[in-house]
């Protein structure tokens, strides 16, 4: 029939018309819904990168990083100190350190990394918790600013190499030590006979050169005359309030003290934005923490028995 022809042109034609228009209404409430989520999102991350701070994602802002613990190897440290530097948001960094020290070359290697860090033009805090002694003080050194607590155990500014002696026992025990070398010193620090006055000598020697670097970085640092430095510099552990005395420290404080110092020394407002500390959660701390392993785990394994280096530890 003619008109019911017509009432289907006129149905398909309204169909074809509409189509585009849902389409634009899918494609509109879909990016509506994309915006939302990426909104929330951004949302989500500014609170989970500023648990310590609070406040947006953006703006200026003061890093933590830790140094806990012996001083063996510090790459993932170096690495923070690195993108700390390189990120435009961090204005200034505070570093808390609970360490009795370590072994000489990986704590020069952190010394020279805040150095490093201050020439970039961010200021640097030392904030020394518990113990920070020996190898825990060099690195400090190196900080525009160091915060001790009144208690904090520091100091101990000297080095150490130490080994047993055991050609009695092995004697007894009838173990025969045999070493074949060439060099005549190759074997020196050998635990199945007594050290020969030479050997001594050099090993003395060594470690006098290497207390004379720990001095001297601590009278740059602290801008003190070495002479200054040499009447405290002989193996000594004092409390944050003696060091105060002493200027081995500028003022005694926590963490949040640091803070605010590192805030001030970057212009920031008090208290400033964190970005806090990297957590690093291994299998180890695993068991310690469901086990009750602490007394089994406490050890650092990459202080082995065996090997004799040059400590600066408390």
């Amino acid at each position: 029939m003619p008109g019911a022809a017509v009432s289907t042109v006129t149905t398909t034609t309204t169909t074809t018309r509409n189509r585009p228009v849902r389409r634009r209404t899918i494609v509109v409430a879909a990016l509506a819904i994309y915006l939302g989520v990426t909104v929330l999102f951004v949302a989500a991350l500014s609170v989970a990168l500023a648990p310590a701070g609070g406040g947006a994602l953006f703006g200026a802002r003061v890093a933590v990083v830790e140094l806990e613990g012996p001083i063996v190897d510090v790459e993932e440290l170096i690495r923070d100190l690195r993108a700390h530097r390189d990120n435009p948001l961090v204005k200034a960094v505070v570093i808390r350190i609970n360490s009795p020290g370590g072994v000489v070359g990986p704590t020069q290697e952190l010394h020279a990394a805040i150095m490093r860090l201050r020439e970039s033009g961010k200021p640097v805090v030392a904030s020394l918790g518990a113990v920070a002694a020996s190898g825990g003080y060099y690195v400090a050194v190196a900080a525009d600013k160091i915060y001790a607590n009144p208690g904090t155990l520091t100091g101990s500014i000297g080095v150490i190499f130490q080994l047993a002696n055991l050609d009695g026992l092995m004697k007894k025990v009838g173990v025969d030590y045999v070493v074949v070398k060439a060099g005549r010193y190759k074997d020196i620090g050998n635990i199945a006979r007594a050290m020969t006055p030479e050997e001594r000598r050099l090993l003395q020697a060594l470690l006098d050169d290497v207390h004379a670097q720990f001095i001297a970085a601590v009278a740059a640092g602290r801008k003190l005359d070495q002479a200054q430095v040499l009447g405290f510099a002989d193996g000594r552990i004092v409390s944050g309030a003696q060091a105060k005395t002493l200027n081995m420290v500028d003022a005694l404080g926590g963490l949040e003290d640091a803070l605010d110092g590192a805030a001030t020394l970057a212009g920031l407002p008090k208290p400033p934005k964190v970005i806090g500390p990297r957590r690093r959660l291994s299998i180890m701390d695993l068991l310690r923490n469901q086990l009750d392993l602490r007394g089994w785990t406490s050890f650092s394994p990459g202080l082995s028995v065996f090997k004799t280096p040059l400590y600066l530890m408390d």
